[in-house]
């Protein structure tokens, strides 16, 4: 007899499309999707099975396996009350840190569904829009810092992502999983993380010249604003870097799938409390889209309130907006992608946890920061992809440290927390950083 779960399947027409093919449709996740599985539980619709209305029983069954299918379910309630506390003007700080917090299991919710219509998809385009929406927050938040001119913001907060991935996602990863594994000699594949390295250098090169240039430009001229070259190679620059992440998204979707399929070997064989090794859909396409409008719609009302209120909470908590951009924005905003990869890393699945937090950290760099550079060319905003000089040497050393991490193959507890240890330094140095934002950068560049 089928199960409630299966009868509920079979009347939604849930099973179309991946019946025979969900190994096939495997090769259309990404590390993200993987990572975000580890948060989510098992459904029991055993008591939904019994409502006879049909109407109603795909609305709880909906309800059951999108809000009730993650562990991160109990943060759901701090969505309404960040709503409550704009209506009822709790404090700009208060409403800062709802929003905050309300984001993260949004973020993981926007990853469960797209890994569901990626079951109707196919895998390439299934892998296309999970790769695509693997950093849906950031990029909202970003777009949405533009609208409103905040660009020291946007460059802050894709700044802390990338370090937050390179130093203290993989770090944890790394520390946590060689003491549970302390017996054990943890291996990981380096082709995948090379691929990543190239990228990364990449992105690093190009955010490194637009600031050697201003230096060079502004020793040998005096009136540069009038055509700020910087400003002009951040944006030819930037064009660059969406052809080569075309170009990633080809490698790792179409010539050079294989690489990821050691992943997703090891993650089939997870332990079965694990939702996204049933390997089939558990709602239906249309559901799925819908479901994803209204996730994204509130993680971009979450994320406007978020770039309002960020001066205010920055002047009442006594904390300058650079920290709570570089520092809290990216931890809170991921935690649910990170808290994956440190759980992969305890099972010594270590090639998945590499390829979440390098993978995100590319992301960031050679898509989300020159795309909003593009999109704040449209709407006449000057924005280079150029950071001062503290985060742009805290980027190029946070990258080769994690490049010099992990060029052997292996990995144990100090490499973790070395990793760990440079992030902290890093924290600590914009926590005392005191200046006020570059805005006579943002605005004249």
């Amino acid at each position: 007899m089928a199960s409630p779960q299966e009868l509920w399947i079979l009347e939604n027409g849930g099973n179309n499309n991946f019946n025979g093919s969900s190994k096939e449709n495997l090769h259309g996740r990404t590390a993200h999707n993987m990572s975000s599985s580890s948060l989510r539980k098992k459904s029991d619709l055993a008591i939904v099975s019994k409502v006879r209305c049909g109407f109603l029983r795909l609305i709880m069954a909906n309800l059951q396996e999108v809000i009730l299918g993650t562990k991160l379910s109990v943060l759901f309630p701090v969505i309404p009350l960040s709503f409550f506390a704009s209506i009822y003007n709790f404090g700009t700080p208060w409403l800062f840190a709802f929003s905050l917090v309300g984001l993260t299991p949004l973020a993981e919710r926007v990853s469960f569904l797209t890994e569901q219509v990626a079951f109707y998809t196919g895998p390439t385009v299934g892998g296309l829009l999970n790769a695509t929406c693997g950093n849906a927050t950031e990029l909202i938040i970003a777009l949405l810092a533009l609208h409103q001119n905040k660009i020291e913001v946007v460059k802050c907060s894709l700044l802390g992502s990338v370090l937050s991935n390179l130093l203290l996602v993989l770090g944890s990863s790394l520390f946590c999983g060689g003491l549970v594994n302390i017996r054990k000699e943890q291996k990981y594949d380096r082709k995948q993380a090379d691929v990543n390295f190239f990228l990364l250098l990449l992105g690093l090169l190009c955010n490194m010249v637009p600031l050697l240039l201003k230096y060079t430009t502004s020793a040998t001229s005096t009136s540069i604003r009038a055509a700020d070259p910087s400003l002009q190679l951040s944006r030819v620059t930037s064009i660059l870097l969406l052809i080569a992440y075309s170009g990633y998204l080809l490698f790792q979707l179409k010539t050079h799938r294989q690489l990821c399929d050691s992943q997703e070997d090891e993650h089939e064989d997870d332990d079965d409390d694990v939702v996204g090794s049933e390997e089939e859909a558990v709602i239906s396409l249309w559901n799925a889209f819908a479901w994803l409008v209204v996730m994204t719609v509130l993680i971009a009302l979450l994320s406007e309130y978020v770039v309002a209120t960020i001066e205010d909470a920055s002047e009442s908590w006594g904390i300058s907006v650079n920290f709570i951009s570089i520092i809290l924005l990216p931890i809170v905003g991921n935690a649910a992608e990170h808290a994956g990869a440190i759980i992969f890393a305890f099972k010594n699945k270590l090639d998945i946890s590499l390829a979440v937090a390098l993978g995100s950290a590319t992301q960031i760099s050679i898509f989300v920061l020159p795309l909003s550079v593009l999109v704040a060319w449209i709407m006449g905003i000057e924005m280079d992809l150029g950071f001062n000089i503290l985060e742009t040497g805290s980027l190029a050393l946070a990258v080769i440290i994690t490049v010099f991490t992990l060029q052997d193959g292996t990995s144990h507890y100090l490499k973790g927390l070395v990793l760990l240890l440079c992030y902290i330094v890093i924290g600590a140095c914009f926590f005392v950083l005191r200046t006020p934002l570059h805005k006579e950068n943002a605005l004249t560049i």
